[in-house]
């Protein structure tokens, strides 16, 4: 408990997590008040076929913010201290304070785990509001599995990235790829034009558990535990390449 504490300190104190924190949750309920007034109009007139994603897709965008969340967990523990403080790293204060590399990783993870599950919630919040000051009587009621979903979606995202981060010691890569596949280009959907297994890529299974798409693939239930899946086998390969790993190289 008191390494979760601390890494929970540790990343409140990181000047980049306010960006994941107002990406989280703002940009959920921008994206998503864009959308009901693109499809007002036709939502009011009763013509819209899009009815049943407004609102999701904004906390579709928003999963960007757990990504910064998860690779910044990681990658400030490489980054070089100042001169007062000796110069080294801060994984080796990290790691002196806790002797087992597992029960570092855990509580890191753990604390990625928590703020993920709060923000997404504060997005829902900041969503569901923004949908019905702009469509009012006619806004979609949320259902509440869909919104678990999402929930689900964004710690797992987080996890992902924290988990990318941990085996490339590096934010910039992870950080770019996830980003770009989140918002501009997804990757696994272009995949899923040549083939079925592009399907079961993380970030593809894991959207269906809370959209509903005209190609969906997975009811929300096999999409979350096809999800949860890359997410165990990837922390079980961090943790081993983490537990072997020189961390002064």
């Amino acid at each position: 408990m008191r390494a979760f504490n601390a890494e929970l300190s540790k990343l409140f104190s990181l000047p980049g997590i306010w960006l994941a924190f107002f990406i989280g949750a703002i940009a959920p309920a921008v994206v998503t008040a864009l959308d009901c007034i693109a499809v007002k109009e036709d939502i009011i007139a009763g013509v819209s076929t899009r009815l049943s994603e407004v609102g999701y897709i904004g906390l579709g965008f928003g999963v960007q913010g757990v990504i910064i969340l998860g690779v910044l967990a990681v990658s400030s523990e490489y980054l070089t201290e100042s001169s007062e403080s000796g110069g080294g790293n801060q994984i080796t204060t990290s790691l002196t304070a806790v002797s087992s590399r597992l029960h570092f990783l855990l509580a890191k993870a753990c604390a990625v785990t928590v703020i993920s599950i709060l923000l997404c919630i504060v997005a829902i919040m900041t969503t569901v509001t923004a949908t019905h000051l702009i469509l009012g009587e006619y806004a979609p009621a949320f259902e509440w599995s869909r919104l678990i979903g999402a929930v689900c979606y964004w710690t797992f995202t987080a996890l992902l990235a924290f988990g990318i981060t941990v085996l490339t010691k590096n934010g910039i890569i992870p950080l770019t790829v996830l980003i770009i596949n989140s918002s501009f280009v997804s990757f696994s959907f272009l995949l899923s034009r040549v083939t079925k297994l592009a399907f079961y890529l993380p970030d593809r299974a894991g959207v269906d558990m809370f959209m509903l798409t005209s190609d969906k693939f997975h009811t929300p239930f096999i999409g979350g535990i096809v999800m949860f899946a890359w997410v165990v086998v990837l922390f079980i390969v961090a943790a081993i390449v983490f537990h072997r790993r020189d961390v002064a190289s």
